[in-house]
């Protein structure tokens, strides 16, 4: 299992940022903040898959075709090759922890399939 996250390596991007909470063999941990009105791409991984914990805020969760509305101590579990995004259209930051599990782990593991910052 290859994981290439270290706790503390963190990351800004268009939507917000996030940061490597805790990591090991076959997990990764994230906290992830998005920005008022940011947008994740709409993506899939081929080797992982991803629980969401919702902390504060509300989020717009697309999960396959399913469309759903998830608030502070709600969750969702994204399965591997699983189309899936998640936006912010409030006025607060959105934070919420992600749990990543499988075999590669790996910011390579993005495949983008929409993204309003021209990322696709």
């Amino acid at each position: 299992m290859a994981n290439s996250y270290a706790r503390g390596q963190n990351d800004t991007r268009p939507w917000g940022t996030w940061e490597v909470v805790d990591c090991g063999k076959g997990f990764c941990v994230k906290q992830i903040n998005v920005n008022p009105g940011g947008i994740l791409s709409l993506q899939l991984h081929h080797f992982r898959a991803e629980h969401w914990i919702i902390v504060s805020g509300t989020a717009t969760v697309t999960l396959g075709n399913l469309e759903l509305t998830k608030n502070a101590g709600e969750n969702i579990y994204i399965p591997v090759e699983t189309k899936h995004r998640i936006q912010n259209n409030s006025n607060e930051t959105l934070t919420f922890i992600e749990v990543q599990v499988g075999e590669n782990l790996d910011e390579n593991d993005i495949v983008r399939f929409e993204d309003k910052y021209g990322r696709a």
